[in-house]
């Protein structure tokens, strides 16, 4: 199938609240790691002056091209598009011979694009080939996971990036299914969970086949085992009093993402019954949020996508 180019458009979420958890200095230096359809980097662009650097990064192919053409209106500043995954952040700021930044945004998962162009194989709504990457170059697809998978591998992905209860029924239903002949789109795919999961199961709820096509979006993209490395090799590059905005919308990422501010904040691995510190690891960050910020009523009236949205900041701090 080709795939048609269609304008990258996606609603920033929290756009407000992670601009002001940035809190951009006008001649700093900032990273935009998903830079998707540039909604948030638009506003943190429009912040800075003259002495003022924005780098923006993604994955995706579409995203870069169209970022391309926004960013046009704003050749007077100095802006760059990177296209790479925000896990190898240390190797492009060195390519771009830059030490340290003074902010860096996240916002994790797949954007209202790749869900709404049909042909990347995202969403159950659309029929298409089983693809699901989020960078065209990864050779690992889908369709790759569906059809080669053991069943033992697809219960894991299923169960554990999906939490869907079904999992081993439905990895089993699709090695049934893939003996027959190979699972190749995904209203194929979606007819064979639908098919495993009970019928009063069914019966409430998200779409059936909303968490197993998750669990597999994030097996083909990696998306959970690079985010905890990710997050450290940032805070690495940030300048003290720097910050680092993550938006999640899984449970899972939050809960990495929650778990690793934590332990940067308070990386000491004493025994609690020590009256002093003795293994000399130092706080890198102190957390800004310490619960995470939602989008309010009025987003979400808006942008019913964004009601998983969740926020979290940390501040780099000079280690004491």
């Amino acid at each position: 199938m080709q795939t048609e180019k269609v304008q990258f458009v996606h609603v920033p979420v929290l756009k407000s609240e992670a601009i002001e958890g940035l809190a951009i200095d006008p001649s700093g230096t900032y990273v935009d790691g998903t830079f998707g359809g540039g909604g948030h980097a638009v506003e943190v662009i429009s912040r800075l002056n003259g002495n003022g650097r924005f780098i923006g990064i993604d994955q995706d192919e579409d995203a870069i091209e169209n970022g391309r053409a926004k960013l046009q209106e704003y050749k007077n500043k100095n802006t760059q598009l990177v296209r790479d995954n925000f896990s190898n952040i240390k190797q492009i700021l060195n390519a771009l011979h830059i030490e340290a930044v003074d902010g860096i945004l996240l916002d994790i998962g797949v954007s209202s694009h790749q869900l709404d162009v049909g042909e990347r194989g995202f969403s159950y709504m659309h029929d298409a080939e089983l693809d699901m990457r989020m960078d065209q170059r990864n050779p690992l697809t889908a369709e790759k996971v569906v059809n080669e998978y053991s069943k033992e591998d697809l219960t894991r992905v299923i169960r554990d990036y999906g939490e869907e209860r079904w999992a081993s029924r439905i990895a089993q239903f699709i090695v049934d299914r893939r003996s027959e002949k190979p699972i190749r789109t995904t209203f194929e795919l979606s007819d064979v969970i639908k098919a495993a999961i009970p019928a009063k199961a069914r019966q409430h709820g998200p779409h059936p086949a909303k968490r197993t096509f998750q669990a597999i979006r994030i097996e083909v993209n990696n998306e959970l085992g690079i985010l905890e490395q990710s997050i450290r090799d940032m805070v690495d590059v940030l300048n003290p009093g720097g910050r680092l905005c993550i938006i999640t919308f899984h449970s899972l990422e939050d809960r990495i993402v929650k778990q690793t501010f934590k332990n940067l904040e308070n990386p000491c691995t004493c025994p609690p019954e020590f009256p002093v510190c003795v293994c000399g690891k130092k706080p890198k960050i102190k957390i800004i949020t310490r619960k995470p910020i939602e989008p309010s009523e009025e987003e979400l009236e808006g942008n019913p996508r964004a009601r998983s949205a969740k926020l979290r900041i940390c501040e780099k701090i000079i280690p004491m």
